[in-house]
């Protein structure tokens, strides 16, 4: 079978022939259904983050849907036939094995969550992501709750569901965006405020700012920016290093920290949001064939929502 594959640091990412998958003691084999394309991918195939990559080449693609197929050696959790996401892990498909950009792949059970009847695959597969890394970020690692001011960097697939999640917790929410053309969008979403850099909002004392550009820059105006006392919570990997203000941060007593991932919980309660009709990424629906140019696409920053990739 096919698979879109990272090769090298600064190649672009290849259409290559592979072997089938084999489920091993623990796993399945899923069909592929529905794939998410990542700035993660970016990463990767331009070298910022590929130490992560178990092995090369390898098929991309961490963000992933698909029905049961067959069951490994032990599996009596799962049936053949079942719907289910695989949470997003560094030791999983698309960066410790190969992922969804093959039509079929091998995962273990215990990044397994179902898929509620009536999530799309598009939705679902963005869920295991770009829904549970933002719901991880938002409702975890910033705390936040009903009457929060909560600062958002990035208005992407991440920062669009990580806004909506801070507004239903009964939150303020300020964004920040450099793309102006979207800026009215954003407005239509509900938040209260949007503007080019989060330091047009350092008068509300915003109680957290969560980064999910992650430019170096933009942790730097989160720690400007956040209220004496605040928290800043950096999601995005844009680039590896960056520089902050060491003065601000300890005089002003900024709690820093990082969030990556999720759990499965958080994954099951994004698709149950999805589920019930609460929640709905922007995606953009392509074909299996379309992976690199959408991907090219992407690193331009020609796309308006999270391109997901689904199989027939």
């Amino acid at each position: 079978m096919l698979a879109w594959q990272y090769t090298g640091d600064g190649e672009p990412i290849a259409l290559r022939e592979v072997d089938e998958p084999v489920a091993a003691p623990g796993q399945v084999i899923l069909d592929v259904k529905g794939a998410g394309i990542c700035h993660s991918d970016i990463g990767m195939l331009d070298g910022t983050i590929s130490e992560f990559l178990a092995y090369r080449p390898i098929t991309l693609g961490h963000e992933v849907a698909g029905i049961v197929r067959e069951l490994g050696e032990g599996v009596n959790d799962f049936a053949v036939g079942d719907r289910v996401a695989v949470r997003s892990v560094v030791d999983g498909p698309g960066c410790a094995c190969n992922g969804g950009f093959q039509p079929r792949i091998a995962v273990r059970t215990s990044e397994l969550v179902h898929v509620p009847e009536g999530v799309p695959w598009d939705q679902a597969a963005v869920s295991t992501d770009a829904g549970m890394t933002s719901y991880h970020a938002v409702i975890s690692r910033a705390a936040t709750k009903a009457g929060d001011k909560i600062g958002i960097i990035g208005f992407g697939g991440l920062g669009s569901l990580g806004s909506f999640m801070a507004m239903r917790a009964g939150a303020e929410v300020y964004v920040a965006e450099t793309n102006e053309s979207i800026h009215a969008k954003i407005i239509e979403s509900g938040v209260s405020a949007v503007s080019r850099s989060i330091h047009d909002f350092a008068d509300l004392e915003l109680d957290s700012i969560i980064d999910f550009a992650g430019f170096g820059t933009t942790t730097a105006a989160a720690i400007d920016t956040v209220r004496p006392g605040g928290r800043v919570v950096q999601v995005g990997l844009a680039v590896r290093m960056g520089t902050v203000d060491l003065v601000n941060l300890t005089m002003r007593q900024i709690e820093l920290i990082g969030s990556q991932g999720g759990t499965n919980e958080g994954n099951a309660a994004v698709l149950q949001l999805m589920a019930d009709g609460h929640l709905v990424s922007d995606t953009e629906c392509i074909g299996f064939g379309e992976i690199g140019n959408a991907i090219e696409r992407l690193r331009r920053g020609e796309n308006t929502g999270r391109f997901a990739v689904l199989y027939e």
